[in-house]
This record gives C-alpha cells, sequence and structure tokens, in this order.
C-alpha cells in the first residue's frame, strides 16, 4: 500500500540528509523540477516506502532510493564550503569530549550537511574570526600543511606601544618551544611574518600579522614574547579569501569565485615552504639568506679573522654567519625563554 511521506517521521526530518528532489537531480535522474512531479506522482521509494508529498529529505549515503522500482546511480560526494565568523568560547571541533557540554562550531552551522563537516585548522576557544568548514579533505589539507605556505592573516589588539625593536625582532623570528607527546624537545624560530600596524589607540596598539605556519598558539606566544600581550585575537584572512559580511557567530557558503581562489593559492606551493598566497609576492621564509664562501687565498684585512680581546690569528669559524658573542646570549636566552613558555598549548 503506497506510504505518504508524512507517514514516516524520519522522511520530513530536515536534519537527516538532502531534500529528495535535490538527491535525485545530482544522481542524474532528471531537473529538479521534473523530480518534484516523480516524488508527487508516486514513482519514487526510500528504503521501500513509496514518497508522494514534499518537503521530504533522504541521505544518499544510507537511504536506498528507487524510481519505477531502479536504485538511481550514487552521485559524488558534494563539497560544502562555509565560511563562519566564529565568537569567543567556541571550540573549533566537530564534537565536543565526552562528559563536556562546549559549544562547538559545527553546533553554529544549521545545514544539512554540517554533520559531515570538519574546521580547516584551528582557532583557540577565545579567538575570534574567520574559521573555514567543509568535506573536501584534500583542500582543507593544502590550507593547513606548512608546506604550502597558505598565509592566514591576523589582527591583534596588543597592550601598549610596538615599536621598532620589537617589530624587527618578530619579523626576524622567535623561538618558540616544540613539543612532542606532552613533552618540550627544544626550540624552533618561528618564520618570516609580515606585520603591520592597522591603529594606535590610547593605551594599545591594533596590528595586522600574517603568517605561513600554525604552531601552537603561535599569535599570542609571539607577542608575548616582545612583552605586547595580547588583550584582542581575531582571524581576518585565509590566503585571499577575507572575513567579510559575515556577522559574528552566523555563516555562509563560499562562492565559486572564493573557492577557486582557494584552490588557486593553495596550489601556489614551493620547494621551500612558502607561496604566492592568492596572488601576492611570493615571501621567502626569514631574512638573511646563505652568503657564499669569501675565495680561497684572498688577501684579509688586518683583524679581519679575530674580534676584540681575542688572540691575533685566530680562524674565522667556517659559517661566518655563526651570530657575535652578545647575540649568542641573546638567542640562548630566548630559547630558554621558549622552554619555559612550553606549558602555553593549543593553537592559534
Amino acid at each position: 500500500m503506497p506510504a505518504r511521506s508524512d507517514a514516516n517521521p524520519d522522511l520530513t526530518d530536515a536534519s537527516r540528509g538532502e531534500r529528495l528532489q535535490r538527491v535525485l537531480a545530482d544522481a542524474g535522474v532528471a531537473s529538479r523540477r521534473k523530480c518534484e512531479d516523480l516524488i508527487e506522482n508516486g514513482h519514487v521509494t526510500v528504503n521501500g516506502e513509496r514518497v508522494t508529498a514534499l518537503p521530504a529529505w533522504a541521505d544518499p549515503e544510507t537511504d536506498r532510493i528507487e524510481v519505477d522500482g531502479r536504485p538511481i546511480p550514487r552521485a559524488k560526494p558534494r563539497h560544502l564550503y562555509i565560511m563562519l565568523n566564529k565568537p569567543q568560547r567556541t571550540l573549533t571541533a566537530a564534537a565536543d569530549e565526552p562528559g563536556s557540554n562546549r559549544r562547538t562550531v559545527v553546533d553554529l552551522v544549521d545545514h544539512p550537511l554540517a554533520p559531515r563537516l570538519f574546521p580547516v585548522g584551528r582557532l583557540d576557544y577565545d579567538t575570534t574570526g574567520l574559521l573555514i568548514l567543509t568535506n573536501d579533505g584534500e583542500l582543507a589539507n593544502r590550507l593547513t600543511h606548512p608546506r604550502f605556505g597558505v598565509p592566514k592573516t591576523y589582527r591583534a589588539k596588543v597592550a601598549g606601544v610596538l615599536d621598532e625593536a620589537a617589530l624587527r625582532e618578530l619579523e626576524r623570528g622567535i623561538y618558540l618551544a616544540e613539543r612532542k607527546s606532552g613533552e618540550t624537545v627544544g626550540a624552533k624560530r618561528t618564520s618570516h611574518v609580515e606585520l603591520a600596524v592597522y591603529r594606535h589607540e590610547r593605551d594599545a596598539t591594533i596590528i595586522d600579522i600574517t603568517l605561513r605556519e600554525g604552531r601552537n598558539r603561535q599569535v599570542r606566544r609571539m607577542l608575548a614574547a616582545v612583552e605586547l600581550p595580547v588583550k584582542k585575537l581575531e582571524r581576518i584572512a585565509i590566503g585571499p579569501v577575507e572575513l567579510k559580511g559575515v556577522a559574528r557567530g552566523d555563516w555562509r557558503e563560499l562562492g565559486a569565485g572564493e573557492v577557486k581562489a582557494l584552490r588557486r593559492a593553495a596550489a601556489d606551493a614551493r620547494t621551500d615552504g612558502s607561496a604566492t598566497g592568492g596572488g601576492g609576492r611570493a615571501t621567502s621564509g626569514p631574512r638573511g639568506g646563505k652568503k657564499p664562501n669569501p675565495k680561497k687565498g684572498a688577501p684579509k684585512k688586518p683583524g679581519s679573522s679575530c674580534r676584540s680581546g681575542s688572540k691575533q690569528g685566530q680562524k674565522r669559524p667556517k659559517n661566518h654567519e655563526e651570530a657575535p658573542p652578545e647575540s649568542a646570549k641573546i638567542k640562548r636566552r630566548s630559547v630558554k625563554n621558549a622552554i619555559n613558555r612550553a606549558a602555553q598549548d593549543g593553537r592559534d
């Protein structure tokens, strides 16, 4: 006996999948309008039950959908790309840990495919701004892996004034502790970043910082290293895609042009880990590339092979980019401070 969709509460539940006429159209059965006619005229069954009323929803991955007794072709999974303006106190994950009840970014997306989405990269629990959610694993990997060097831009409000010395130190790179399996295993200098002062306030500075790696709480830790604690942090761009037209806590699907621009930025990988990042000028990592060694036998200026207070005739180090004693002390102190800050975990 024919059954109407409203007799089966599963098929009237919008959270169970996509609209049935869209599933049929995506499978190549007919146009969406024609598929609506097929449903209303009783030609379509879902799990053996005839559907004659709309709206109705189905999951092409789990439901058996037939038209006049013939199973529909399995459609390729549709990729979805969501821009979310993440609010504070929201977990960047598809689900919270068992026993916890924190709001997640997926909870904010009211879309039939939301259960299949996952966030691209991470934002700290109290960091706000641009987050992309998708079910496209390949693009997600390219946007997050440091090898592809897709730039992410953050706007940070810091207490105090960003002076020239702090600016140069940040651009040159800060030593941050590296942790594996919960243990500190040393420290590593951050790659070159781009900084710009967005606005000066009475007792704070708002700066834009662009980086191409995603280490643990990197922005906050770098700024803390130059005694500029972060008061607010927001991500405003990923590659060429900027956070625009989406209120805090809201979302929208990315347009075809935005997805294409992201793919182009992610494809601009270089062997040294840098990228053009959406049409911008390629950036090469830390300043000061390797200098060529001086020619053998070249005459040396008096005193050029030793520093003040050292023995006359001391050989110049083989690696003549080796830091002078004072710089070496600063470097060691920076590494030590980085290790002491290793307990600050998470991700920006």
